[in-house]
């Protein structure tokens, strides 16, 4: 069974546009530039028709991926902030330091930003959890616990 590939509203419109224009526009032009390529004669030696063919793999790798994240795209949902979910922004205590993340589905995360995944063993440990809770996170540095100060 497929799992859920969280999205916000935004990534969602923004993922449906882009596979709209690859499978519009961008396969058109590189049907057309194939074309041309074709008619400058041996395929063999010709570098425009060998840059095409690989483009065209790529944007069709891109759509089939694409397709699959929209299949099975959930978007987030706004929540009451009483338990930790996809969606959350988590306000926890590491020992003397706090820290902020929004749990977000893996094809949002950036981490830089504070955005983790669902699927990241931070994102996971906090999924579930209430304010004031203790969340012990295993990784590969070893045990830290977290508690959980506020959830948005």
């Amino acid at each position: 069974m497929p799992h859920k590939q969280y999205l916000s509203e935004r990534s969602l419109e923004e993922l449906k546009k882009e596979l709209e224009e690859l499978k519009t526009t961008k396969r058109m032009e590189i049907a057309q530039r194939l074309k041309q390529a074709k008619e400058y004669g041996d395929l063999s030696e010709n570098s425009e028709y060998a840059e095409a063919r690989e483009e065209q793999g790529n944007v069709e790798t891109r759509i089939l991926e694409l397709e699959e994240i929209l299949k099975n795209a959930a978007v987030i949902e706004k929540h009451n902030g009483d338990m930790v979910q996809v969606g959350s922004t988590v306000t926890a205590k590491k020992g003397e330091k706090t820290i902020t993340y929004t749990i977000v589905g893996s094809y949002e995360a950036k981490p830089e930003e504070g955005k983790i995944s669902d699927e990241s063993p931070l994102g996971k440990a906090f999924l579930k959890h209430r304010t004031g809770d203790r969340v012990k996170v295993e990784t590969r540095t070893g045990a830290t616990e977290y508690e959980i100060l506020k959830i948005e």
